[in-house]
């Protein structure tokens, strides 16, 4: 996997970072640093297993469309661990994969018969919100202006880590979604942390969960203390990994990552985000973890790659 020089995706602008392709900004500091050489020791193994996948045992060519992923992207990772070559036309390719890093977009009208996430083109907060009740028949989003007590507003877009505790009843903001405040709390050793379910999906079924622990006063942050990687069926139950199968089909997501919490009063499941362009594996894994999670869902690329495309897809 390739894709030209990668800086030209930053801008730096008064001492932070801006991505160009979706407008988030980081600050450019010692912990962004501290990451960045985290992840480059994940990367190297990677990219060498890629090189010589290519060489001995070349996988499949995959078209992406309209960009292609940077390394920092889990199907990148996932591509280069099974040999996967990514095709310059889509007449080369043996699939096509829809891979734009923003919440709205528009799929071509090309490329193979296998087509990946081409369904997916819609992964707002507010539709998120919609199909999970549809599927799970439970409510998320809620109306500021008529609950009461606290609620959660988010920006709709990918990525942007904005999200807020406000006290309703209160006005809807342009551009902003509210949901319910899901109780993902746990004491460990005297702190209490939130527990996101990070669950990266493949074909409509959770591969792997990564379980993301951070400080409660930073539960809407991208910075976790712990990240443990298990399996689904460590956490939910053979009628919820169903139900996340459906959940994926009505969001025409075949590849993608789902923010999942667990509500500690009523038990259920809630899936607050949907991120069909996922990073990872999460910098604070184990990089034994990191590079174990990036085999699974390598082998789980490939079988989705080779799948005869069902009828009425995309």
């Amino acid at each position: 996997m390739s894709g030209g020089f990668w800086g030209s995706d930053f801008a730096l602008e008064n001492g932070r970072i801006r991505v160009r392709k979706t407008g988030v900004v980081l600050r450019l500091d010692r912990a962004l640093v501290e990451e960045a050489l985290v992840w480059f020791a994940y990367y190297v193994p990677v990219r060498l297993r890629g090189l010589w996948m290519r060489l001995t045992r070349p996988g499949p060519r995959v078209w992406f469309t309209p960009d292609l992923p940077r390394p920092w992207y889990l199907v990148w990772a996932s591509a280069a661990w099974a040999g996967v070559r990514p095709a310059r036309r889509p007449e080369e390719a043996e699939a096509a994969f829809y891979f734009d890093d923003s919440a709205r977009g528009a799929t071509p009208n090309a490329g193979p018969g296998r087509r990946i996430n081409f369904a997916c083109t819609d992964v707002t907060k507010s539709r998120v919100a919609r199909v999970f009740e549809e599927v799970f028949g439970y409510p998320l989003m809620v109306d500021p202006a008529s609950a009461t007590g606290p609620l959660v507003e988010k920006g709709e877009d990918n990525g942007v880590h904005d999200g807020r505790i406000v006290q309703a009843p209160c006005p809807a903001l342009p551009g902003k979604t509210y949901q319910r405040l899901i109780d993902n709390t746990e004491t460990c050793e005297g702190r209490t942390l939130v527990a996101d379910l990070r669950t990266p999906c493949v074909g409509g079924r959770p591969v792997t969960v990564f379980i993301k622990k951070r400080p409660v006063d930073d539960r809407f942050a991208n910075h976790n203390c712990a990240v443990e990687l298990t399996t689904p069926e460590a956490v939910f139950s053979p009628a919820e990994i169903e139900t996340i199968g459906r959940f994926c089909a009505a969001m025409g997501m075949d590849w993608g990552g789902l923010d999942i919490l667990r509500d500690r009063a009523d038990g259920r499941l809630y899936i607050v985000d949907v991120n069909k362009t996922d990073m990872g594996p999460p910098i604070a894994l184990p990089l034994n973890d990191k590079l174990r999670a990036t085999g699974l869902l390598a082998d789980a690329f490939v079988l989705l790659i080779r799948q005869e495309p069902r009828v009425g897809a995309a």
